[in-house]
């Protein structure tokens, strides 16, 4: 089964339509009014909806993988990234889609 993702507010917001565009399912923080929500709360969110979390927040959201882990809560993956280009962003992440199964993902934590 194909990853499905949540991009985090910070993320290009023109990488979820140029996902859809090449067959994959991904929302965007900014398509749904959530900016603006805590770290915390928009991991909440791709829990509750099975998605696997992309960001360029590397430092909190490796913080929060590590809270998880260490309280055995379970996530359906996070994805993290320093800020690049958007063509290398989609580049790297479609690498990643190609390449592993959404439960290959379940609390994983993916440095792109």
């Amino acid at each position: 089964m194909k990853i499905e993702l949540f991009l985090d507010e910070d993320v290009h917001s023109g990488l979820a339509h140029a996902l859809r565009k090449r067959g994959y399912d991904v929302i965007h923080a900014q398509e749904l009014d959530r900016k603006g929500r805590s770290d915390s709360d928009q991991l909440l969110f791709a829990i509750q909806k099975e998605r696997c979390l992309f960001t360029f927040n590397v430092k909190d959201f490796v913080i929060l993988h590590n809270q998880y882990a260490k309280s055995q809560q379970e996530h359906w993956g996070i994805i993290v990234s320093k800020q690049v280009p958007f063509r290398e962003s989609m580049s790297r992440l479609l690498r990643l889609l190609q390449r592993t199964a959404k439960e290959t993902m379940k609390n994983h934590l993916e440095f792109l």
